[in-house]
């Protein structure tokens, strides 16, 4: 029988089916490089500390680069039988540097070492992350930019309520984003201290340098108790909540760009690289990428429940509940990473905004009525009086089949005599919206510093 990399405890070997049930090779092999790096900085501080020689470390060092490289080169393809990736490595690097491969693993368990892959792991793709966001933003600023004047429909309760300058709209997002980024890199932060030399739990007899180890790792930090190094997940779970956020702001947009792609709509065009036709219906464009990313954000948000409900119920220390920690920390970052990419190449060049069909949309409805009560109020009109006056006009327009733009002076100063020929001015959208000057509004001024202030945040500046 093949020998088990535990102790000879014991004496048979596993049930085929149990040894496939227990082994995490399959995904975590993911982990290889970050676990190479972390052996390597821990053969580095055991010759520091006089544990091993500096010949020895040396020879452990060139064999994990060499299993590195044969890992690149597809040449490493561990099964089953040898259960996780540290097994696979251990072994493997037995086999090429003899027995001082067998040193390597001396004042480590793997519950300190997998809990430094994870978080080597997760600040690399909090880093990638982080940047795909900087690149989503740049595309909603590239939009925002040329579409300052570009004036779109604003909604509550998907009723339209007032117009807006589709940059101020697109900004929103932009605002998310920056709020997505932010989180991350304080979660990124909290990801960065290192659990190594924790030890199975209780930390090692060994004289160990867990500082100098971090300090190669990049770590910012030790973990302060061996238990919580070894124990807790809450820097993943909070990843998988900054991720579900992400994919929260992802799944709204994509909503919107559903909803303004249909013939309802007809707000944009969907161009041929990103979107697909009907096996049956000749006639259709379908907006798949936004449909997916939508489908995809409940898949991050169940990670998200999932984990919380695999901590939940777990007792100090490690339980072996935590290798499904894996998969779903994999899927997760993947399908953030695969939806920022697939939403910021629609956005750069899968959508089209027609111009023409929003010019009409923001001048078809009563979504300047706020303004005709604000041009009252200015005039002395206590605002609820104005409010109440003009949904008596609108409800006489709509009787008349007539909008506000049609009412002749006549109309309007027998409904107020406080009206003048400057009312006309008042309710275009294009004033409708240039007025909403306040701090942080729709107002084109406004919109222009907020696109300043965003390619500072960019560093466009």
């Amino acid at each position: 029988m093949t020998k088990k990399t535990w102790s000879d405890r014991f004496e048979g070997t596993l049930h085929p089916a149990i040894t496939l049930f227990n082994a995490s090779i399959g995904f975590d092999i993911e982990l290889i490089e970050y676990d190479l790096d972390g052996s390597i900085a821990h053969g580095k501080m055991l010759a520091k500390t006089g544990i091993i020689s500096p010949g020895e470390a040396e020879q452990l060092v060139q064999g994990l680069e060499q299993i590195r490289q044969e890992y690149r080169a597809g040449n490493f393809n561990p099964g089953v039988d040898q259960e996780d990736v540290h097994f696979a490595v251990e072994r493997r690097l037995t086999e090429l540097v003899g027995d001082v491969g067998k040193k390597l693993h001396t004042a480590r368990s793997r519950n300190d070492q997998v809990g430094t892959d994870i978080r080597l792991y997760l600040r690399a793709q909090i880093d990638d992350i982080r940047q795909r966001l900087r690149d989503f933003q740049a595309v909603l600023l590239q939009l925002a930019e040329t579409n300052v004047e570009t004036l779109i429909p604003g909604y509550t309760h998907l009723q339209r309520a007032q117009p807006v300058s589709l940059a101020h709209h697109l900004l929103a997002y932009f605002q998310m984003a920056q709020r997505d980024w932010q989180r991350l890199g304080e979660i990124r932060a909290r990801t960065n201290v290192s659990p190594l030399g924790s030890g199975a739990l209780a930390g090692t007899t060994f004289p160990i340098d867990r500082h100098y180890s971090a300090e190669l790792l990049g770590f910012e930090g030790i973990y302060a108790n061996s238990l919580d190094g070894v124990s807790d997940r809450d820097f993943a779970i909070e990843f998988l909540n900054a991720a579900s956020l992400i994919m929260v702001h992802l799944s709204r947009l994509s909503e919107e760009m559903i909803l303004w792609a249909s013939q309802e709509f007809s707000f944009i065009s969907l161009t041929d690289s990103c979107a697909t036709g009907s096996s049956i219906m000749p006639q259709k464009k379908n907006p798949d990428v936004p449909e997916l990313i939508r489908g995809k954000a409940g898949r991050v948000i169940g990670h998200l429940q999932g984990m919380l409900v695999l901590m939940k119920g777990l007792p100090l220390a490690y339980n072996k509940d935590l290798q499904e920690d894996k998969e779903a920390l994999f899927d997760a970052v993947k399908t953030v990473q695969v939806s920022l990419e697939a939403m910021t190449i629609l956005l750069d060049e899968g959508i089209v905004f027609r111009q023409e069909r929003l010019a009409e949309a923001v001048a078809e409805d009563f979504s300047n009525a706020t303004d005709v009560a604000d041009y009252l109020a200015a005039k002395g009109v206590p605002f609820r009086e104005a409010y109440n006056l003009v949904g008596k006009v609108v409800k006489t327009s709509l009787a008349a089949g007539k909008l506000l733009k049609d009412l002749t002076m006549e109309e309007w100063q027998a409904l107020h005599p406080a009206f003048e020929e400057d009312i006309y001015q008042a309710i275009t959208p294009q004033q409708v919206v240039a007025a909403r000057n306040s701090y942080g509004g729709t107002g084109f001024d406004q919109v222009k510093m907020a696109i300043a202030n965003a390619k500072a945040e960019l560093g466009l500046s």
